[in-house]
């Protein structure tokens, strides 16, 4: 989950490697650290800490260098220290090399080198791979590239790498395997990183390796490819269409606010192209060809982790509902691991923003192997999971910087049910009133969540009396138990409150043993077919003197004279709420971790990309 950078050109690398590691530090900040090479010498700096604290590290030291390398990490081998960060060098000293992914034999490995002599100053596996590269390349007598390949064959787990040789400063050498990587191709330069934001700056050429290819990078010969088996591949190029305001703050204090208040305009473009309420059309190109065969599935499976997850279970509703067609959701992490029965006539839908999440990439692997169709549903084009995929789609959000997801949820939940829809539609089970009806509500859900981010002060104020809680509850039911559990997520990842989400009528088998006068209670209550249970709910709260914060239709009397606080939201389908309800919770939990002081967009111990398992 690591950030990697890199430079090779003529000119100043350091800029270059600073500004990248900025863009890349969602991805971790526990430390950070550059490598410069300058007149046949490695210049290393770095430090525990964010991006800011190794500029203040570095101070006037020399940044000399057109060639070097950056780190930006979430720790895994080794408490974040600034022994452990990166980049590592080899026994030597000749070569450095940063890393993102894990390298699971580095114990057994480590313990052969250092009987042949090696000397570890860290405890990082990323250490031991560097040492076996110069080990390999003395005693075996190849050049770096070949020396990073027939390492690689030796080494079990993940990995993205980029290797720079102190007496080679006009060549780096990378390679990636289960974690991302992508190459920037200039006029007169290359440049590295583990997704494309610290590269649209300089050019939107790119080309994103595949597993097991490494690239040689040299500014006299140009880009070549082999693969670890000594293979050598043609490098496809491909264009970006990411554009660099959109990794900027636009004036909001922070990612997550500005993120929050896109949604709008994200589902918006989710929806652009593929909807037309008057033709009665729903169309996504990317799945037009696996229609026929998600509509005779013997089932789908959803696969994902975290906020993606929670937007599976509303996919599962929503697919069970309109389309008629079983669905399981599960966790990736625990699917691949528990030998699950998947067979051809299964269909996985794999959900990631990043599309690089490693359970969710070793889950589809592993039902792909026993014949299943594959579809992606995924943020970032050109990324693994929609390289690995039969097929799928792009939720178009655009760049989501702020680790605690917000856009990226409403736009898979949008996809999801422009999925159902298409299905329902092919096989004949939705009546074409309630089609039109819903395709109708759609269109105007941008336009309702406007409405809905108008409310922002209100949860500011709300905020201010719940910010000292240290413990909550979220309730709702049916397709809003998934907005529950969403809410409760977002609060407890950026403010460390610790919260739960229940459905409402679980609450009575165990959680209302919980509440008392300083329990806040966040319930969604809309209008909908569980209205009266919900309502009935919130009584046995408030029974309890629990403080109910209740999400209600626009107009509702009821709850209203019932709840300690409400928060409108404007009607809508049943179908459709979790896109509405799930804003005024995105908001408190940001205004609530504001007002703790706490780091809105990088939380701590998290990282946005999940590229490790």
């Amino acid at each position: 989950m690591c950030g990697i950078v890199a430079y090779l050109g003529d000119k100043d690398a350091f800029p270059v490697l600073i500004k990248g590691l900025k863009r890349l530090e969602y991805r971790g900040y526990d430390s950070a650290g550059i490598a410069l090479i300058e007149e046949g010498d490695i210049n290393l700096y770095k430090c525990k800490g964010k991006v800011s604290d190794l500029e203040d590290h570095i101070g006037g030291k020399s940044v000399r260098g057109t060639v070097g390398i950056g780190h930006t990490r979430w720790a895994t081998h080794g408490e974040p220290n600034d022994i452990n960060a990166h980049p590592h060098t080899s026994e030597s000293g000749n070569l450095a090399i940063i890393h993102n992914g894990i390298i699971e034999n580095y114990a057994s490995l480590k313990e052969e080198l250092t009987q042949r002599g090696h000397t570890f100053k860290s405890d990082t596996d990323t250490e031991v791979l560097i040492h076996l590269i110069e080990d390999i390349q003395e005693r075996e007598g190849v050049k770096l590239g070949e020396a990073v390949r027939i390492a690689l064959n030796g080494v079990i787990g993940a990995y993205a790498i980029v290797v720079i040789d102190k007496d080679r400063p006009k060549r780096l050498i990378a390679a990636k395997k289960s974690s991302p990587l992508v190459i920037g191709i200039g006029e007169d330069d290359f440049y590295l990183a583990s997704d494309a934001t610290p590269i649209i700056e300089y050019t939107k050429n790119v080309v994103y390796l595949n597993d097991e290819e490494i690239a040689i990078l040299d500014l006299d010969k140009g880009l070549k490819l082999v693969n670890i088996a000594n293979q050598e591949k043609t490098p496809y190029i491909q264009e970006l269409e990411l554009k660099l305001e959109a990794l900027e703050k636009g004036g909001y204090e922070h990612f997550m606010l500005k993120e929050i208040h896109e949604q709008p305009r994200s589902i918006a473009d989710c929806l652009r192209g593929r909807i037309n309420s008057l033709q009665g059309r729903v169309q996504l190109g990317g799945i037009k060809d696996y229609e026929d065969k998600i509509a005779k599935a013997n089932r789908v499976i959803m696969v994902a982790c975290g906020t993606s997850w929670h937007a599976g279970l509303v996919g599962e509703y929503l697919f069970e509902d309109l389309a008629r067609v079983p669905v399981e959701v599960e966790y990736a992490s625990e699917f691949r691991y528990r030998n699950p029965i998947i067979t051809e006539n299964d269909v996985v839908i794999a959900i990631s923003q990043s599309g690089e999440t490693a359970d969710t990439l070793a889950a589809i692997k592993m039902a792909k192997e026993r014949g299943a169709t594959i579809i992606g549903i995924c943020n970032v084009v050109g990324s693994t999971i929609s390289r690995e995929t039969h097929g799928g789609s792009y939720t178009h959000a655009g760049p989501e910087i702020g680790v605690a997801s917000t856009k990226a949820f409403t736009a898979q939940v949008t996809v999801l049910t422009l999925m159902a829809l298409s299905i329902a539609k092919k096989k004949g089970v939705i009546e074409e009133s309630r089609f039109r009806r819903l395709l109708i509500e759609l269109e105007n859900i941008p336009s309702k969540v406007e409405e809905v981010l108008k409310i922002n002060s209100q949860v500011e104020f709300i905020a201010d009396i719940y910010k000292d809680a240290n413990n909550a509850l979220y309730l709702g039911r049916g397709l809003n138990f998934p907005v529950a559990l969403e809410g409760a997520l977002k609060l407890k990842e950026i403010s460390y409150i610790h919260a739960e989400g229940y459905p409402a009528a679980e609450m009575k088998h165990g959680p209302i043993a919980l509440i008392d006068e300083a329990m806040p209670v966040f319930v969604i209550a809309t209008k909908d077919a569980s209205y009266e249970k919900i309502v009935s709910n919130i009584q046995e709260v408030k029974a309890r003197k629990g403080k109910i914060i209740a999400i209600v239709t626009e107009g509702d009397e009821t709850v209203k004279g019932i709840a300690d606080h409400t928060i409108e939201i404007p009607e809508t389908d049943d179908s459709l709420v979790p896109l509405l309800a799930t804003i005024p919770f995105q908001l408190l939990s940001y205004h609530i971790a504001v007002m703790r002081g706490c780091n809105v967009d990088q939380p701590r111990n998290l990282a946005k990309s999940v590229t490790v398992e």
